[in-house]
């Protein structure tokens, strides 16, 4: 008996997993060490202003300092919460609560219909975009919050705070498009899973072709679709959300 082949298990964050997945694709492991990939995507400029705040002279402390506490952490609290609460509550997304607040006997009575092949995946990209932006802003503005904060605690911390906005300069263009290649990825899975339902529509009238009606249309694929859709959304939110948590735990340090 053929046994289908398995693909190697993939390391690494939860975002490339889960892409990984639902792409249907066989993801080698990179050999490349995080120093050479990082040599990849930093420009000479970035090498340089990188080296520099690594072993230059550490940058003088800013004045007005004070001490870090419960406003910063419950401020990242907050942010991330509103995020998360940004991504369960997007409408687009909500299909299956939509449909689910009908009564039983309604959707029972209701005539069969053939599969919405109309369904376009437009509306979800566009709502992906805007909540990808959402995570950019407000991630951004947290983030040099924290920096401005470490930059008032001692020498070692502002260094700390200039090689994260060297960073944050350098990689993020590379970051954009990376992220930006999410929504086509997903794109793929919607329109396999849209054309799944198609065949199962067309095999159930060939099987009963006696029938007038034409079969009955699930919306299973479109939920199925729309959680995949939030999970990925909370999976990115964790990769954006990395230099916060590396910032928060230098200040929780000192």
């Amino acid at each position: 008996m053929l046994q289908a082949p398995q693909r190697s298990a993939l390391s690494g964050p939860a975002l490339v997993r889960l892409l990984a997945r639902l792409a249907e694709a066989d993801v080698a492991e990179s050999r490349q060490s995080l120093a050479d990939r990082l040599s990849q995507w930093l420009g000479w400029t970035d090498a340089i202003a990188l080296s520099s705040a690594l072993d230059g002279k550490p940058p003088a402390v800013a004045g007005g300092a004070r001490a870090f506490g419960r406003a910063e952490e419950e401020e990242c609290t907050r942010v991330r919460r509103s995020l998360v609460s940004a991504i369960a509550s997007a409408s687009v997304l909500a299909g299956s609560r939509r449909r689910g607040s009908s009564s039983l006997s309604a959707r029972m009575s209701a005539p069969r219909v053939a599969v919405d092949t109309q369904t376009d995946y437009a509306v979800f990209r566009q709502r992906y975009l805007a909540l990808q932006q959402s995570m950019e802003t407000a991630i951004g503005t947290l983030r040099g919050r924290l920096r401005a904060l470490l930059a008032t605690q001692a020498p070692a911390l502002a260094r700390l705070a200039v090689v994260d906005a060297v960073m944050e300069r350098a990689l993020g263009e590379r970051e954009r498009t990376l992220l930006g290649a999410v929504p086509g990825l997903l794109g793929g899975h919607f329109e396999r899973l849209k054309e799944g339902e198609a065949r199962r529509v067309a095999e159930a009238e060939a099987t009963d072709a006696s029938n007038a009606a034409a079969p009955l249309a699930s919306d299973a694929w479109l939920d199925a679709f729309g959680k995949d859709m939030q999970s990925v959304l909370l999976a990115e939110l964790d990769v954006r959300f990395q230099p916060v948590e590396g910032l928060l735990a230098a200040l929780r340090a000192c």
